[in-house]
């Protein structure tokens, strides 16, 4: 017996098979590993060499065995989608395949000559070795360009399964057909043709990364087209509180142009004696006056109108405004609507993710040729998400006014502070 050759085997199947695909997938996938999906892979890859051997089955059937049993533990051990579970085992098993056949090429081209020669095995082991870190580099690059977590945007994840399992069978058939024994003579036509399948199986690989490089485009195509209907989106409804804050103020104008006028009628009822008649116009007036008035008041309609709405719409958070922007504040309305609307948006969603009190204080502070916004509400304890569309766009407006976005989460308080330099708006 070989023991020698039954050692590497082993850690072949092992490593090669065992702990790169568990934590390939594991890394593919976002999900943590657990010690029993080891051991659990361990157990289905040895049973399924012990069968094959005692059956003397080919080497594809083993193959689609493994897959099956990496997808079952991706499936219904990992919790990932199905799709996903399909995609990472196939690719798993092309990677590791991939890299023991471009290998294969290499030994079948040079180490017939050497059977028999001392510089044999350390020459097989120097393979072994090259073939572990071709499978590393492979399984990394494959992640550089494809890696999904549960709420990445992935669409038509699915359809890379069908050039993955074409590069695949193309492998198996590869292995199956070309690689069983040495020869102990190695003609130059039979390195010719180990040459040809080395180059195929490079072009293969080759052309599974530029698929998925491909692939990873669309997506980001997908997200950015996603992001751009929400700031479209977003870019209708600021244009919507600007109109009602023009409106609202061509209303209160109107009001305080005609109050005179108001005051002289609800005098004349006085003077003759028409109390009743006079409350009456007073309660009128005092319901004009209310509709026109905003439960937050900043200094500008338009961020009023805002601070209304989405405050108005989060009764269950209790909110606290102290904010009087400086006149002329010198900044856009629009790019107001853009700061406030996402500040507010991100506060609120942090505040209902938080099991215990909801608050939110938003206040405003002039320091010499600067104004500084802050944001303030409590949040869970968990750590922060990656930055969103919010907080870039925020980012956007204090860049443009030539000031700074800064962020701080202490336990369970949350704190955006926006400077903005208003020296040159004045």
């Amino acid at each position: 017996m070989d023991y020698f050759a039954l050692l590497l085997d082993s850690l072949c199947l092992l490593v090669g098979h065992g702990v790169t695909h568990m934590v390939f997938i594991s890394r593919l996938t976002g999900k943590k590993l657990k010690t029993w999906y080891f051991a659990a892979y361990f157990l289905l890859l040895g049973m399924i060499q012990l069968i094959s051997d005692r059956l003397a089955l080919g080497g594809t059937l083993p193959v689609g065995a493994g897959v099956l049993a990496l997808y079952g533990l991706s499936r219904y051990g990992m919790g990932n989608q199905r799709s996903v579970s399909w995609l990472a085992a196939v690719l798993s098993f092309y990677i590791s395949q991939l890299s023991f056949g471009i290998v294969n090429s290499v030994e079948a081209a040079l180490f017939p000559r050497f059977i028999g020669s001392p510089l044999f095995y350390p020459l097989f082991l120097a393979a072994q070795i090259l073939f572990f870190a071709l499978c590393a580099g492979c399984y990394y690059a494959v992640l550089k360009l494809l890696a999904w977590t549960e709420d990445s945007q992935t669409p038509y994840i699915g359809l890379l399964l069908f050039p993955g399992l074409f590069f695949f069978a193309a492998e198996l058939y590869i292995l199956e057909t070309a690689y069983s024994f040495f020869a102990p003579v190695v003609s130059l036509e039979e390195v010719g043709r180990h040459s040809t399948l080395l180059l195929l199986q490079v072009m293969g690989l080759a052309a599974l990364l530029c698929t998925l490089y491909a692939y990873r485009q669309l997506c980001w195509g997908f997200q950015a087209q996603v992001d751009l209907q929400s700031l479209a989106q977003a870019a209708r409804a600021q244009k919507v509180y600007i109109t009602e804050a023009q409106a609202r103020y061509e209303q209160t104008k109107s009001f305080r142009h005609d109050i005179k006028n108001h005051l002289s009628v609800l005098d004349a009822l006085l003077k003759n004696g028409k109390l009743e008649e006079g409350r009456e116009y007073l309660k009128k007036l005092d319901a004009v006056s209310e509709a026109l008035s905003f439960p937050h008041q900043t200094g500008n309609p338009v961020v009023d109108i805002l601070l209304g709405e989405k405050l108005g719409l989060a009764k269950e958070i209790t909110a606290e405004v102290s904010l009087v922007l400086p006149r002329p504040c010198g900044i856009d309305d629009f790019d107001l609507c853009v700061l406030f609307a996402n500040a507010l948006d991100n506060a609120i969603a942090a505040c209902r993710a938080n099991d215990g009190a909801k608050a939110i204080r938003i206040g405003g502070k002039r320091q010499g040729d600067f104004y500084t916004l802050t944001f303030e509400n409590t949040c869970s304890n968990e750590p922060l998400p990656p930055a969103g569309t919010g907080l870039s766009n925020i980012k956007a407006v204090a860049e443009k006014y030539h000031g700074a976005l800064m962020t701080e989460k202490t336990g369970r308080q949350f704190y955006l502070s926006v400077l903005l330099n208003i020296s040159a708006l004045q």
